[in-house]
């Protein structure tokens, strides 16, 4: 009997220092290429009068580098620092390191679906497709007797409350140019919706700023302290779209610092410290080949269905940029997220397997 409690005693200390992660935060920046994550600065576009904003000069100051190596690092510094040396970086297609999106359009709405759902549902085929009926990986952590009310997400895309069906999800979906607070928001969450509300709108009501969205998301971290956080940055893909190369670039280096000031919060704060996984991935990639493609996407452009992936935390060995041959997917994500934080993800649909290479050690 007493060896029996023994072994038990063991074996549950085990599990319970085998599984570290308690919180987890996803971030998304749509649309930006693994080319500039792993190449840096590309050329061809920053020289083309049609893509620099005439102003090639603050490009290259700002992000050119004697080699690949350095250049990525200016766009990305907290990435090709902290992440790498702490975390896994995968996608590096020139070192055959590949990471796709497994649905067969390559734009946001199936991209995002793939992601949170682990599932490729070919019926949702439009930016424009009514509330997702497939249930997504957050929308099951919610239901987690430990985590239940405890997830909250954030998209700077109006989208997104259809992407993540929040009428059904039973969490809050704050996106685009939703209020926060409700009838009765903080004093900060009052300034942060009238500033938003009152700013800038180059892309119209459909998609605010990724400043407002970043802030929301730091007041939610800071005042309700969520275990399960997701954050969706958007104007990578908008300013690829404008074919503004220098925003596109600007954007992409402003997620990194965002993310920086995200590690350094939770890693300053006792209920997230050392207990905190992120996973930072994109839902579609960019075009590549023909230079005029790299401000689109989707199944006629060459190169959209390639994207990448991070991920850095208690979890997570050490392993930097992986340079082995592998192909992963996208709808590997959402067991991926499961998984971190010691679940498995079932429901109706079927889920993909997840990135069983994160936890090798």
């Amino acid at each position: 009997m007493k060896k029996s409690i023994l072994i038990l005693f063991i074996l549950t200390s085990f599990l319970s220092s085998a599984q570290k992660t308690e919180n987890i935060i996803i971030i998304t920046t749509d649309g930006f290429r693994w080319q500039e994550v792993f190449k840096g600065l590309d050329p061809a576009i920053a020289n083309d009068k049609k893509f620099n904003q005439g102003d090639s000069t603050y490009i290259y100051k700002k992000y050119s580098a004697s080699d690949f190596a350095a250049s990525r690092q200016k766009i990305m510094p907290f990435f090709w620092s902290e992440i790498v040396s702490k975390g896994q970086i995968y996608g590096n297609r020139d070192l055959g390191n590949k990471v796709d999106v497994a649905n067969p359009y390559w734009f946001s709405y199936p991209g995002y679906s793939e992601i949170m759902t682990g599932n490729v549902d070919v019926k949702i085929n439009s930016n424009g497709y009514k509330a997702n009926p497939n249930v997504n990986v957050l929308e099951f952590l919610n239901k987690q007797p430990k985590l239940k009310g405890k997830v909250a997400a954030f998209g700077a895309w109006d989208a997104f409350d259809r992407i993540l069906n929040e009428e059904r999800s039973g969490f809050p979906v704050i996106s685009a140019f939703d209020n926060l607070g409700g009838n009765k928001p903080t004093p900060s969450q009052k300034l942060l919706n009238e500033m938003r509300n009152n700013s800038y709108k180059p892309f119209h009501e459909d998609e605010c700023l990724d400043v407002f969205t970043h802030y929301q998301a730091m007041d939610e971290l800071k005042t309700k302290k969520p275990k399960v956080l997701y954050i969706a940055y958007g104007e990578t893909d908008e300013w690829a779209h404008h074919g503004h190369y220098r925003s596109y670039l600007d954007a992409a280096n402003q997620v990194d610092k965002w993310i920086q000031e995200i590690w350094d919060f939770v890693q300053n704060d006792p209920q997230y410290k050392n207990k905190t996984t992120l996973l930072i991935t994109v839902d579609h990639g960019r075009g590549d080949k023909v230079k005029s493609q790299w401000t689109d996407h989707g199944a006629d452009v060459a190169g959209a269905s390639q994207i990448w992936f991070a991920a850095m935390g208690p979890e997570i060995t050490p392993k930097g940029e992986i340079k082995t041959d592998s192909q992963l997917y996208q709808k590997q994500f959402a067991q991926t997220i499961a998984k971190i934080m010691a679940y498995n993800f079932t429901t109706d649909h079927p889920v993909d397997s997840e990135v069983k290479e994160i936890f090798e050690k």
